[in-house]
């Protein structure tokens, strides 16, 4: 992502901060810092398991090239794909934990690809996440594959 695009990013993600400034102030300071960000209003957060959401995103990707913000973390073991404020709240699937309104989650700066927390579909500064119903969908694709053979 070039430097306007991360900028973008930063915008977007920081608008849900408490304090925006102080969120911009500290990924400026340390690039490889994180931010506590509240969920439910701009996005929510639904975590997968690592395998799983790496099958998830690859059925994604061949549907609409690029969804939306993607996070992993914690020794590649969970995803989080950014989907609409409002999910978390009727997602009725098993197996993956919702991140909504009242729930706080650890965000990466915008342009963080490496470290225990990272982006591997940074967002793009224009709001753009994964629609849930598509995720619903390639989410049972990938359950019902053979491991490694989603997205094939």
């Amino acid at each position: 992502m070039g430097g306007s695009g991360v900028q973008a990013a930063v915008e977007w993600l920081a608008a849900v901060s408490p304090d925006p400034d102080a969120c911009r102030r500290e990924w400026e300071r340390d690039p490889l810092g994180v931010a506590l960000l509240p969920a439910g209003r701009l996005w929510d957060v639904l975590i997968l398991p690592g395998e799983l959401g790496c099958r998830t995103l690859d059925v994604i990707t061949r549907l609409v090239g690029r969804p939306g913000p993607v996070l992993v973390g914690f020794g590649d073991a969970r995803m989080g794909f950014f989907v609409p404020p409002g999910t978390a709240e009727h997602w009725l699937g098993t197996g993956v934990r919702t991140v909504g309104g009242g729930a706080w989650i650890v965000v990466p700066c915008p342009d963080r690809t490496s470290g225990a927390v990272r982006w591997l579909v940074a967002p793009d500064g224009a709001g753009t996440l994964t629609d849930a119903s598509l995720l619903e969908l390639a989410l049972h694709e990938a359950a019902a594959a053979p491991a490694g053979d989603a997205g094939r």
